[in-house]
C-alpha cells in the first residue's frame, strides 16, 4: 500500500469516526472547475489589461453604482462568461451527504458548484450568481436574465438596476450568514479544508472556532500551516474524494 493509499484509508476511518464533518470549498474548487478566480495574478493581469482597472477597482459597490454600465460589462463577461464547470468533488460530497457522513459545506465561490452537484446543506458566505434582486421592490431575477440583458439590467416592475445577489469587494459579509457558519465549524468533530489553506484569507476566520477531533486538508498547493493539520493529501479535491468509495 503506497503512502496515497494509506491516506485515504485513514480519511475514509476518520468521517466514519465523525458524527458531525463539515467541508470548507475555497478557491481551488473553482480551479479544478476550470476558473482562476478574479484575484490570481493571471487573471488580474488580463483585466488590467482590457478594462484599464484592477478587478479591486471594477467589482465594488462604487462601480456598481456610479459607473453602472462599465460594471455589467465586466460582470457578464468575466464573472457570469467564466462559469466552472461542477467536478467530481461535489457529485462526491453529495453523496457523502445523502449517506450521513457530511453534516454541512461551507463555501466562498459565487457559483454555487456544491448545490449544483446535488448537496443540500450549503452556506456560500459570498451569494450567488443564481440569486438576483430588485433593491427597491424585491423582485428577483435569474442568472440568465442578467447575463442576456443588454447595458444594464432593469426590473421589470418598477424600472429600478438589478442587485446581483453576490458580494462586492469591500462589503461586508451578512452577519446571520457568517455566525451560522461559525456555529457549523464550532459542532463540527471534523473539518475538511477543500482546495484552501488554514491560513486563507476567507477561512482562516473560521477555523480557529473548531476544536473538534480532527483537521483534514486536501489541497493542490502546499503551505508552512499543513503542519498543523490531522491529514493532508496535497492534491485536487476531485482527484482525491472519488477515493473514498461514496
Amino acid at each position: 500500500m503506497d503512502i496515497l493509499e494509506k491516506k485515504i484509508e485513514l480519511l475514509k476511518n476518520i468521517l466514519n469516526d465523525s458524527r458531525y464533518t463539515v467541508m470548507l470549498g475555497g478557491s481551488g474548487m473553482m480551479k479544478e472547475g476550470g476558473y482562476q478566480g478574479l484575484k490570481s495574478p493571471e487573471q488580474a493581469y488580463e483585466t488590467e489589461k482590457k478594462y484599464g482597472l484592477s478587478p479591486e477597482d471594477i467589482f465594488t459597490t462604487v462601480f456598481y453604482n456610479n459607473r453602472t454600465e462599465q460594471f455589467f460589462d465586466f460582470y457578464r463577461t468575466e464573472i457570469l462568461g467564466n462559469i466552472p464547470q461542477v467536478t467530481e468533488s461535489a457529485y462526491v460530497a453529495a453523496r457523502m451527504e445523502a449517506a450521513g457522513k457530511l453534516q454541512c459545506i461551507i463555501e466562498s465561490n459565487i457559483y454555487e458548484l456544491p448545490q449544483r452537484g446535488g448537496c443540500k446543506n450549503v452556506i456560500s458566505l459570498h451569494g450567488s450568481i443564481y440569486h438576483n434582486q430588485c433593491p427597491h421592490c424585491g423582485r428577483e431575477y435569474s442568472m440568465e436574465y442578467i447575463r442576456d440583458s443588454v447595458k444594464i439590467p432593469r426590473c421589470e416592475s418598477c424600472g429600478r438596476v438589478i442587485r446581483p445577489g453576490v458580494s462586492l469587494y469591500g462589503e461586508m459579509l451578512d452577519s446571520s450568514i457568517m455566525s451560522e457558519a461559525t456555529r457549523q465549524v464550532e459542532q463540527a468533530e471534523v473539518l475538511m479544508l477543500m482546495g484552501t489553506s488554514m491560513e486563507s484569507e476567507v477561512f482562516s476566520k473560521y477555523v480557529r472556532y473548531f476544536e473538534g477531533k480532527k483537521l483534514v486538508i486536501i489541497h493542490n498547493e502546499e503551505h508552512f500551516m499543513d503542519e498543523k493539520a490531522d491529514l493532508v493529501i496535497i492534491d485536487e479535491p476531485k482527484n482525491v474524494l472519488p477515493k473514498l468509495g461514496f
